[in-house]
């Protein structure tokens, strides 16, 4: 672990208020500088008494150093590039993710889907359904591991080879439920299991609800399946609004009482959704806001293109050599990415970054983890 992470470590641990901690970092461009800046940097950026003591006195948490040491991990601060650009938009930012898994999904465009925990088997049929059909659109799926239409949604992201989420209420090394810790070890091994709670930390109520903005706010909009009236759904729904993003919901039986979340949300103004082109067409501009975002991280010279849905045959490609290497590298056919590795020489690191954003440019398909050109 690098000095940074240790310092993030003790600025996560020093729990309250995350945004002066925010704050520091952006003060003084890193967390071990942060440290060093001592506490009056500490009191101007406005931490409490109990924050300046915890600095003072607290060591990283051994627990959450060994869960970093092991491979696929990552504690990404606020002050990293690689923080989510969709993420920093909402009103109350997470200080620091834990991530499981491939980090560089919490770019990939994304829809929540979200629902109760008791669907109909009708829930079932239509949360399965629009997660395959936004999968073979080229969307991930982000979900917070719940039983019902959570399960529903991250299972049909996987069986359709495609990129899902997990946002944690708990420690990422606490499964909850707990009968889907198999499945929570498989989005680690195939997706990004997130959490803002230092490992260790047992599911409370209370942090249901800032689980649900880290879903929302990593997502281009929300899909609600099937809600009650009181449903942590509906929570995220409106935080998603709050956030500027898309929320959709999907109407049902007025016999159904898992329908009536829906039907308040689309009496609220969210949009009522029947089938899953109308969510690709309507959050293609907003991918196309996260493909800008994604070029700045990379300063990649790549020309503009009008939305995920475009056509991009005629469009140049950039001069970049690492990327004219990987375009060479991929063919027609779907090829493995070990296979573009070895073709291009190029890192996995900057060859997921820029596979995404071919992607995000319509230039690239990828399904069960391979690549080849759109026809």
């Amino acid at each position: 672990m690098t000095e940074d992470d240790l310092a993030l470590l003790r600025l996560v641990a020093a729990g309250g208020r995350s945004g002066p901690r925010r704050r520091l970092l952006d003060a003084c461009g890193g967390p071990a500088s942060a440290l060093a800046a001592g506490p009056p940097a500490w009191r101007e950026a406005g931490l409490s008494a109990l924050q300046v003591q915890a600095l003072r006195t607290a060591a990283p948490p051994a627990h959450a150093c060994d869960w970093l040491a092991q491979r696929r991990r990552r504690l990404l601060g606020w002050h990293d590039p690689d923080y989510p650009a969709l993420l920093r938009r909402i009103a109350s930012p997470p200080l620091a993710l834990f991530v499981a898994g491939d980090v560089d999904l919490l770019w990939h465009p994304c829809v929540a889907i979200v629902g109760t925990r008791a669907p109909t088997a009708g829930g079932r049929e239509h949360a399965r359904g629009f997660t395959h059909a936004l999968v073979r659109a080229g969307l991930g799926i982000c979900s917070g591991l719940a039983a019902g239409i959570d399960t529903v949604a991250h299972t049909g992201a996987l069986a359709a080879g495609g990129a899902t989420v997990a946002v944690l209420g708990c420690g990422i090394d606490q499964p909850y439920p707990a009968a889907n810790a198999g499945l929570l070890d498989e989005i680690a091994a195939q997706g990004a299991v997130v959490s803002e709670h230092l490992p260790g930390t047992r599911a409370r109520r209370e942090h249901f609800p800032a689980r649900n903005r880290i879903i929302a706010g990593l997502s281009l909009g929300t899909l609600v399946v099937e809600a009650a009236q009181r449903s942590g759904a509906l929570i995220t729904a409106r935080l998603a609004a709050d956030a500027g993003r898309e929320v959709f919901a999907l109407p049902g039986s007025i016999r159904n009482p898992m329908a009536r979340g829906c039907h308040r949300l689309i009496r609220d103004g969210a949009t009522l959704i029947e089938a899953p082109g109308e969510i690709v067409a309507a959050l293609a501009p907003v991918a196309q806001a996260l493909a800008d975002a994604l070029r700045s991280r990379l300063a990649a010279p790549i020309e503009r293109v009008e939305g995920v849905v475009a056509d991009v045959a005629d469009t140049p490609l950039p001069d970049d050599p690492d990327y004219q290497r990987l375009w060479s590298a991929i063919g027609h056919d779907p090829s493995p990415m070990d296979q573009l590795l070895e073709r291009s020489g190029l890192t996995t690191a900057v060859a997921s970054s820029m596979l995404l954003l071919m992607e995000l440019d319509g230039r690239v398909v990828q399904a069960h983890g391979r690549y080849s050109r759109k026809s």
